[in-house]
């Protein structure tokens, strides 16, 4: 299997690209599953690195040179089916060095394996936490790590963010849906909005699925028939959130599974 490759500007990274990023944990990011050189809901990809780079950098980029440099790394890489990590830094932004001298926006996009949604739900754990500026996809990863790994070592395969109030969030690095008789909740709260829950939740419109989006207390989830997660690799079930299980069974995951996958690709 081929390693991981990064592309600058279409071209193979040097030590020297990455050595800012590497020592300077700023940026944003995006995370794209390409299949046959084409990815779901890819506009709203680039909305966001759009979106983030104005936000965090005072700098305006059009959506098309971006979607230029992740077409020339994937040109230059020659894979059709991968996951690609698009990030976006600015040389100089948070260098003593330079004076805070900043120069333009440079996208760093790496190259690797295709990857899917686990196949067996998942047992998760809830956190009190709640992460810096949510709604940016931020480089800012520590946390959502550092969470994963204590679930990990409680016997657990993943974390769950609750705010002070008890009210959830988002996954450590997914957002959360739960099953309530034929219909869906998605927690309100301050949350990263993924592209794959807005294109589930586009795709449960046109079929007719009822849909709520409203504050859910971790002391309300006894209530929901179960849950689900998703982001970038697809759709898995939950089987637990610490000591309340659920007996998921395969209906809700084929038709989560067959929403998604009539969401439109689009070529980079």
């Amino acid at each position: 299997m081929r390693g991981p490759r990064i592309f600058i500007g279409g071209r193979p990274a040097t030590v020297e690209d990455l050595a800012g990023p590497a020592l300077v944990n700023d940026g944003h990011f995006t995370t794209l599953q390409v299949r046959g050189h084409a990815v779901q809901g890819l506009d709203m990809h680039l909305q966001r690195l759009c979106e983030a780079t104005r936000e965090l950098f005072a700098l305006a980029m059009a959506p098309e040179a971006f979607r230029d440099q992740l077409r020339a790394a994937l040109d230059a890489d020659g894979r059709a089916d991968c996951t690609l990590r698009a990030s976006v830094t600015v040389p100089g932004s948070m260098s003593w060095a330079s004076g805070g001298a900043a120069g333009q926006p440079e996208m760093l996009v790496a190259i690797s394996a295709p990857l899917e949604p686990p196949r067996d739900p998942v047992r998760v754990r809830a956190f009190h936490h709640e992460r810096v500026a949510p709604h940016i996809k931020h480089a800012g990863t520590f946390d959502l790590f550092h969470h994963r790994r204590l679930a990990l070592g409680a016997g657990y395969d993943d974390a769950l963010f609750v705010d002070g109030s008890g009210q959830v969030l988002e996954g450590s690095t997914w957002n959360v849906g739960f099953l309530e008789g034929d219909g869906i909740v998605w927690p309100q709260g301050r949350a990263l909005r993924g592209v794959t829950e807005r294109l589930l939740q586009a795709g449960l419109n046109r079929a007719g699925v009822a849909q709520q989006c409203r504050p859910v207390t971790l002391d309300e989830l006894v209530r929901f028939q179960g849950a689900f997660a998703c982001n970038s690799r697809g759709v898995w079930m939950l089987q637990s959130v610490d000591a309340l299980r659920w007996e998921p069974g395969p209906e809700w995951q084929q038709r989560l599974d067959g929403i998604l996958s009539a969401c439109a690709w689009t070529r980079v």
